[in-house]
């Protein structure tokens, strides 16, 4: 047996690999004169364009634009979080929604209750299985439909319509995100006549004002909530003014121990 077989100079090394015949294309030289085959305006004509708008029609006028316009975009609208009046009572009946005497039902109860998941713009109370509703209630909402009204009066509950915006309503469902709690703004000019109006409980209204002021001693649970928000950061400051005593107070058998090391 000859060992020159492996003496071969014709062995596979690193320095002999290279690609299969087409594997690789080599690119195509763009404008590099008339004489190359895509010299001058590489093959794209006087007017390149690299994409064509969707609705491109060729120059002509485009079909959305010979339709007339139909309708209009209301700047001032809100997406209410509606209620109706059989849910608030079966969340009673259920135990989930808890109604104390003489005490508002505010937004964040019905959050944390589940009836609602979110209320970014308003909440808005709507009649429908109104003849199911047994317990009187006092909620204060954004907004309340007429039956609803009639519906939670007739057995001595109330409704409060107050206004909200976005700012305020975060306020009141997570009042701990504020160091200082936000004033809640007036209604604008264009729906100022609700809330002024007693006949859809607005908080504005004289008689509803001396209403809430007798049932639950303010008008709106914006006074009750800053008192408990004024409490709830004095206790907070409380328990870091503690903690900030405790670290002073080892500060001296700190820098002792680091001069015994």
């Amino acid at each position: 047996f000859s060992t020159n077989v492996f003496k071969s100079s014709r062995i596979l090394s690193l320095n002999d690999l290279h690609n299969v015949d087409g594997a690789k294309k080599e690119r195509i030289r763009w404008g590099r004169g008339t004489g190359s085959g895509r010299g001058k305006l590489c093959g794209y004509g006087h007017q390149k364009s690299f994409s064509t708008p969707r609705a491109f029609e060729g120059g002509q006028t485009p079909i959305y634009k010979t339709k007339p316009k139909i309708g209009f975009y209301n700047y001032t609208h809100r997406e209410l979080e509606h209620v109706n009046l059989y849910k608030i009572q079966q969340f009673i009946d259920m135990g989930r929604l808890v109604v104390k005497p003489n005490e508002l039902i505010t937004v964040r109860d019905l959050i944390e209750c589940g009836i609602i998941s979110n209320a970014k713009e308003g909440v808005k109370i709507l009649a429908h299985g109104k003849e199911k509703l047994v317990t009187p209630i006092h909620l204060e909402v954004s907004f309340a439909s007429k039956e609803a009204i009639k519906a939670v009066e007739s057995i001595g509950g109330t409704i409060t319509c107050v206004h909200f915006t976005p700012l305020s309503l975060r306020a009141l469902i997570k009042p701990y995100k504020f160091e200082l709690l936000p004033k809640r703004a007036r209604p604008s000019p264009k729906i100022m006549d609700y809330y002024l109006s007693g006949e859809r409980c607005g908080y504005l209204s004289p008689e509803i004002q001396l209403r809430n002021m007798n049932l639950f001693g303010y008008i709106t649970s914006e006074n009750k909530y800053a008192l408990d928000h004024e409490n709830y950061m004095n206790y907070k400051r409380y328990q870091l003014q503690l903690q900030r005593n405790e670290i002073l107070a080892n500060k001296p058998l700190l820098a002792d121990y680091n001069k015994i090391i």
